[in-house]
């Protein structure tokens, strides 16, 4: 049976003294923020599990939140970072970040002994990793807050994606020509298993439905979050109709690339093909994108303000806090007809 690490090893590894490790475990706020960090790096890789009950006596904060989210280079996730962050720096709480990228990483997390579960508190963002839990509960004592997803256990802050999804619909029912729609596939192997796009799918053909507009699997193209996948599904749809041509894309990234496409195929942005977004992403103002956007700044704020509602000792049951995505009108899509198209 291997030999679990001890304290002295956490001091070997971080270079410091027994004391300085104590004071860190014990949240003592004199320890140097740099000092910390290299204390709790060490503790992270040997993966030394501090007494519990001896943190709690000490009664001290680490004034650190854990984020735990799936990835951290997309703008989506340096937004709500952002949003966060606003927050809790205003505190003087510190952010540490957990991406899971992976399947091992994922398995990593799910162990109550990764220093994400040790901090103040912790956001959970866009997956529910509650499902692989006992009683579908996280394995820490902390505070928690949901944030791009919700669980009924939870405070969680969430966007109306099917919401987004009729306002996408209703607004390209109005165009004359065919519509389709590209949704973002999920994770193959289900490890990031996520429903906002599938949410925004659904909104989309509902709105479609009340409009008396067919909508058939072969106006639907899958592929994956990048521009490459808008420019390949804008081939697809060259191939299925001719122009005019209005598309939904699940979101702004894969949207990039069916503007990309149509330049590069010599197709007159807002009348041959109409492109509509999702997220409203900087970005998509520079290249003169109609989307539905998302307040990923406010989102992501107003799941620190929960969390630390919580963290000083607020103890009702849990919160939802929904926002309303809205519709962005630019050069992409044209000008609307005034009245409803009829086929």
């Amino acid at each position: 049976m291997k030999k679990k690490p001890t304290i002295h090893e956490v001091a070997a590894r971080a270079g410091v003294g027994l004391g300085t490790v104590s004071r860190v475990l014990n949240n003592h706020p004199s320890v140097r923020p740099e000092t910390r960090a290299r204390v709790l790096r060490a503790v992270e890789e040997l993966g030394y599990t501090p007494n519990p009950h001896a943190r709690r006596i000490a009664g001290g904060r680490s004034y650190t939140v854990s984020a735990l989210l799936p990835f951290v280079a997309t703008e989506f996730y340096r937004r709500l970072v952002e949003g966060i962050e606003s927050v809790l720096l205003e505190k003087r709480y510190d952010l540490a970040l957990f991406p899971i990228l992976s399947q091992a990483r994922l398995r990593r997390y799910l162990e109550s002994t990764t220093l994400a579960y040790l901090t103040d508190g912790l956001i959970l963002a866009s997956y529910d990793l509650t499902e692989h839990f006992e009683e579908g509960r996280l394995p820490t004592d902390r505070p928690v807050v949901l944030v791009d997803a919700k669980n009924p256990r939870y405070d969680s802050v969430y966007l109306d994606n099917a919401l987004g999804g009729r306002l996408a619909g209703a607004y390209l029912a109005r165009y004359p020509g065919t519509v389709f729609a590209i949704k973002v596939e999920e994770e193959p192997d289900r490890a990031f298993r996520h429903t906002v796009f599938a949410e925004r799918m659904a909104g989309f053909q509902e709105a479609l439905r009340a409009a008396g507009r067919p909508f058939s699997e072969e106006q639907l193209y899958v592929t994956r979050l990048s521009p490459e996948g808008g420019r390949l599904a804008l081939r697809h749809f060259l191939e299925k109709a001719s122009p005019p041509l209005n598309i939904f894309a699940g979101a702004d990234q894969v949207a990039l690339g069916v503007l990309e496409e149509a330049e590069r195929l010599g197709l007159t942005l807002g009348t041959e093909v109409r492109v509509l977004g999702f997220d409203g992403h900087p970005f998509a103002e520079e290249v003169g994108l109609s989307t539905i956007a998302q307040p990923v700044e406010a989102m992501g704020a107003r799941a620190a303000q929960l969390l630390l509602e919580r963290m000083r000792g607020y103890q009702g049951p849990p919160r939802e806090v929904r926002f309303e995505p809205v519709l962005v009108e630019r050069a992409s899509t044209g000008t609307p007809p005034a009245a409803l198209y009829v086929p």
